[in-house]
């Protein structure tokens, strides 16, 4: 498998399509989540993801929340198989990338409900209530750097 992190600027159509069409599978048929996924982010944050044979299996985007590059926000993020390690694997390498190259003191993340204890392995720690979004129970989750 190959770990990739690209800017927008840097990926391939090929790497784009691939991308949006996984974002669709797992959020859009996976989850039944009905919402613009091209959302104007992805164009200014950095693109992470696992592959194998072209087709990507794991993937996730980080980009700052705003000018003073204190906060990079992580999301979008999705394993095409779960419970074979996938998604913590591209957490730990896109956050050693993020702390090396982005120069953040936070990462922060809404993670799903059901996703909590998943990021609490990897040191987030819950920050805020519970709130909807996409009709999904989510919170708040940060890691500090």
């Amino acid at each position: 498998m190959k770990f990739t992190a690209k800017y927008f600027n840097e990926l391939s159509l090929t790497e784009l399509y691939e991308i949006l069409k996984v974002r669709s599978q797992i959020f859009i048929l996976e989850q039944n989540i009905h919402c613009q996924d091209m959302d104007g982010i992805d164009q200014k944050a950095k693109h992470f993801f696992t592959e194998e044979n072209g087709e990507i299996l794991a993937y996730l985007r980080a980009f700052y929340t705003d000018d003073s590059k204190i906060v990079v926000k992580i999301g979008r993020v999705l394993s095409l198989t779960h419970g074979k390690g996938l998604g913590a694997d591209i957490m730990r390498k896109a956050i050693k990338d993020i702390k090396e190259n982005m120069k953040c003191q936070k990462i922060c993340l809404n993670s799903q409900k059901s996703a909590i204890g998943f990021y609490e392995k990897l040191g987030f720690k819950t920050v805020s209530d519970e709130f909807l979004e996409e009709g999904i129970v989510h919170v708040m989750m940060k890691l500090e750097i």
